[in-house]
């Protein structure tokens, strides 16, 4: 009964806060979720980014979330040196309350950031993001009250059928856009700021007869990477998000240890926390050999939300790939 309980709160969740996205503790490795402008912009010939969230873990299939994006930076040879112009595609899938509503997104981006100087450790940039959604809403997924007879559960209400099949879809089209600011006071440190938009076009979503209209995401975000000696770099970023009457501000930051003494080919060891502010405690590790890195956090949850059920807590895994360039610019870059 209480699983039974807890999935119906979800489900019901899902629908009446129709405007909260799926998001990510760890949003700086999953960037073209967070901002179209981060399109391109990175230190390699090409970017590979998956992140996997498993949400509130003690809830059976609470909510799952993927999503993968590709990108890389094109035309090199026919802008303007140190400029940027950047294309990527990127997807992604949500389940909820045991898979009864899936979400599913795939984008096409692009993104030119102009520098500002010679060297080319400043710019600002502009990105675009063209996305296709569908949402499947599986009832035979779903249990209620009526169900539930001396001789065991029963098919869906007739009252219930009669307003809704099975399963419903619905699809729709989305435009999200963003810009941001990099800069560097030496080449060696890194620090930007940004701001996107998503759902500028406030899509109608619905089961039912009433349309409901997708709320415009706002994001604020903003990072650095910083040097601290020979083998320690500090990293630090932050996003403050708006969506309807939901707010989040998660922030923090994470020490880089050059583990192998070798910069130009580093093994980079990473431990830190964020702080997801009124919600939960973030801490993180990540482990990156030449272009790849590793990252995992654990979201343990220091709110009410704790006393809902046992051990509402989440985990969260993410993998970059960076092809990186026989020969490096040494522009520095947004990395955390």
């Amino acid at each position: 009964m209480r699983k039974f309980i807890q999935l119906i709160i979800l489900v019901l969740t899902a629908f009446a806060v129709q405007a909260q996205d799926p998001h990510f503790s760890q949003f700086f490795a999953s960037p073209l979720t967070l901002n179209p402008a981060f399109t391109g912009k990175f230190n390699g010939n090409w970017r590979l980014a998956v992140n996997h969230r498993n949400q509130w873990a003690s809830i059976y299939n609470a909510y799952n979330t993927t999503s993968a994006s590709f990108d890389l930076p094109i035309q090199q040879k026919s802008i303007p040196e140190n400029d940027v112009l950047g294309v990527g595609i990127s997807g992604l899938t949500d389940a909820s309350g045991n898979n009864a509503l899936k979400l599913s997104y795939g984008s096409v981006s692009l993104s030119y950031h102009k520098s500002l100087d010679e060297d080319g450790y400043n710019t600002i940039g502009a990105g675009f993001q063209g996305t296709y959604s569908s949402m499947l809403l599986d009832f035979s997924k779903l249990t209620f009250e009526d169900q539930l007879t001396q001789t065991g559960f029963t098919n869906p209400s007739g009252e219930f059928l009669g307003v809704n099949p099975i399963q419903k879809n619905r699809s729709y089209l989305d435009i999200n856009a963003g810009v941001m600011y990099s800069g560097s006071s030496n080449g060696e440190n890194n620090y930007y700021l940004g701001f996107s938009l998503y759902h500028i076009n406030r899509p109608v979503v619905n089961f039912k007869e009433k349309d409901w209209y997708l709320t415009s995401r706002s994001t604020v975000h903003g990072g650095g990477s910083f040097p601290i000696s020979d083998i320690l770099d500090l990293n630090v970023s932050f996003i403050q998000q708006f969506q309807n009457k939901a707010t989040e501000t998660v922030l923090g930051g994470a020490l880089a240890i050059l583990a192998n003494g070798d910069p130009e080919n580093p093994t980079n060891l990473f431990l830190g926390s964020w702080i997801r502010l009124g919600d939960a405690i973030i801490p993180y590790m990540g482990l990156e050999v030449g272009g790849l890195r590793f990252g995992a956090s654990y979201d343990a949850t220091n709110s009410a939300l704790k006393t809902a059920a046992s051990n509402v807590n989440s985990y969260e895994f993410s993998i970059i790939y960076t092809k990186k360039p026989i020969e490096i610019k040494g522009i520095p870059c947004p990395r955390f």
